[in-house]
């Protein structure tokens, strides 16, 4: 055959991982690093390499094991006797845990945190099910837990049309924020009457707050390069790109060996699996401009051009990259795919609601008491996330409003806190699901000022090449900034409102079109606190300034 027996490649590894009587996982995600990580993995290879045990304990630097607010963590295996977890280990607690854990057997009491914990019992994981499992810089053990098994049976025994199909019946929809399903998507490409397809993976992450791409792109690069390559084939692609941020520099080198690794294992090049499928895959950096995550700016940027949007249509099925038939899906989207193809379509579609179906992955950040990353069946509520996997609002406070969606997207206020996390429910809050970012406010938060923030962003990101959004959030900015600055008075509130509505309604592209919502939801549920801001018409000269302020 055409490249590796990935049976015999598992079944090796998976032996050589048996052969070590223990195994010491230390979380080595970017989050983990950024507290100490790299000195907790020296700490417990030295003891290691100290008492001469390399061939008798296996220390791997995985992905993120989720629960980043009580990084680094560290897991320790035995042979036939479970899992340990440590939480907030430092280097002097992980010489510990490797002496008398990993040497002696003996678990250590302080740091234990049990893995039946909410944050992680509550979870059900598809796209994040290798994280804190595997070393992301090595191929082996991504086969060894079934990696590439999914791209060879469709390549070997299914046409590019019954995936499609497979796809379109999981109900997968799109991961990136907008929620088109995905396999109609592929459809529409595989439709298309061109010999030089692309397929490309937006990996570009912007949403303050937000780092589920970055982490599956770090973490578990193939399982990304997997599901590229099953979109390639199902509807004709021969090449591939993937689109990354600048700002994420170990994903970059993490995709750059994997592909690397899988074309030695001619699991991605020319006539792979004996078939006759070709598929070449690169990696594009962006400057980390936000509107990239446009799909027209993105295919701008890959093209070398300036990353700003066009009009649509034609869409970029019909005419992309280049003017060829090309398909974008988020690097989450993507990851779901392998899963898909080799558990079914049915067990998919099991998983979720009527209309969102399988799973959606969270950065879970803000006012709780754990914070991190989190894989979780659509459809489960606000407050089973909040109050059970987050821990609940630290310090005595109350839970205020939840953003979701990034700039895009609206807050959520504590009456809705029953509401399914879905995409259909959270629209009909005036909110979105967005790519997954899930900030949480305790009742200190001022929401007028959370609407200035995002407001702000979305300024400094438009492109610039449309006067509603170019002109429209740098007037609605001001007008935030006199509002929370107490110059504002009834009529600043009114022109808000219909500038708010001016945006939405006449930008080019999703970032001016969406930008108003963080105003709107706010404006919607927490009128009062705006309110309470204004001062009466009389107070005020023209541009907004008080008497008292002139006088000065």
């Amino acid at each position: 055959m055409n490249g590796v027996d990935l049976f015999d490649l598992a079944q090796k590894e998976r032996e050589a991982q048996a052969s070590f009587r223990r195994q010491v996982l230390c979380c080595g995600s970017t989050a983990c690093l950024s507290g100490g990580a790299g000195a907790v993995i020296e700490a417990i290879e030295g003891v290691v390499a100290e008492k001469n045990l390399k061939n008798d304990i296996r220390v791997v630097a995985t992905g993120c094991m989720g629960l980043c607010s009580r990084g680094p963590l560290v897991k320790v295996r035995t042979r036939g006797n479970g899992d340990v977890l440590y939480a907030d280990v430092d280097a002097d607690a992980a010489r510990k845990i490797a002496v008398e854990h990993a040497v002696f057997g003996e678990p250590v009491a302080e740091g234990q945190l049990s893995l039946e914990h909410p944050f992680f019992a509550r979870q059900e994981r598809v796209v994040l099910e290798n994280m804190g499992e595997t070393d992301p810089n090595r191929i082996e053990e991504y086969i060894a837990r079934g990696g590439y098994l999914a791209l060879q049976k469709a390549v070997e025994e299914m046409t590019p049309a019954e995936v499609v199909e497979t796809i379109q019946r999981s109900g997968l929809r799109g991961r990136g924020g907008g929620g088109y399903p995905t396999g109609n998507k592929w459809a529409l490409l595989a439709k298309a009457d061109s010999d030089a397809k692309t397929v490309i993976a937006n990996g570009d992450e912007g949403d303050p707050g937000a780092y589920m791409d970055r982490t599956i792109m770090e973490d578990d690069p193939h399982r990304v390069l997997e599901g590229l390559a099953l979109s390639a084939y199902a509807t004709g692609a021969r090449k591939g790109f993937i689109y990354v941020r600048a700002e994420y520099p170990v994903a970059v080198r993490r995709l750059e060996a994997a592909i690397r690794q899988a074309k030695r294992n001619k699991l991605l090049g020319k006539n792979l699996f004996d078939k006759g499928f070709t598929f070449e895959v690169e990696i594009r950096i962006g400057a980390g401009a936000f509107v990239c995550g446009e799909e027209t700016a993105l295919m701008a940027s890959i093209m070398g051009q300036r990353g700003t949007p066009v009009l649509r249509p034609p869409y970029p099925t019909e005419r992309g990259l280049w003017g060829e038939p090309s398909m974008i899906n988020n690097v989450e989207t993507l990851a779901n795919v392998p899963t898909i193809m080799n558990r079914g379509a049915d067990w998919f579609a099991s998983i979720g609601t009527e209309v969102s179906r399988g799973t959606k992955v969270f950065a879970l950040a803000g006012k709780l008491e754990n914070t991190g990353l989190i894989e979780v069946p659509m459809g489960i509520t606000l407050r089973e996330i909040v109050e059970e996997i987050g821990g609940g609002v630290p310090g005595g406070k109350s839970f205020k409003a939840a953003q979701t969606g990034g700039p895009s997207g609206g807050c959520i206020p504590a009456k809705h806190l029953d509401t399914p996390m879905d995409y259909d429910s959270l629209m009909a809050l005036g909110s979105i699901m967005g790519s997954g970012g899930l900030i949480v406010m305790d009742d200190d938060v001022a929401m007028p000022e959370v609407a200035r923030y995002f407001m702000k962003f979305c300024m400094d990101e438009s492109c610039g090449k449309c006067l509603p959004c170019r002109a429209g959030t740098f007037e609605m900015y001001e007008l935030l900034e006199a509002l929370v600055a107490r110059r504002g008075t009834p009529a600043t509130l009114s022109r808000l409102e219909t500038l708010c509505d001016v945006v939405r309604t006449n930008s080019l592209c999703g970032l001016g079109q969406t930008a108003p919502n963080p105003v709107l939801s706010t404006l919607h549920y927490f009128r009062s606190e705006y309110e309470a801001l204004l001062v009466p018409p009389a107070a005020t000269f023209a541009g907004g300034a008080t008497m008292s302020e002139r006088s000065a």
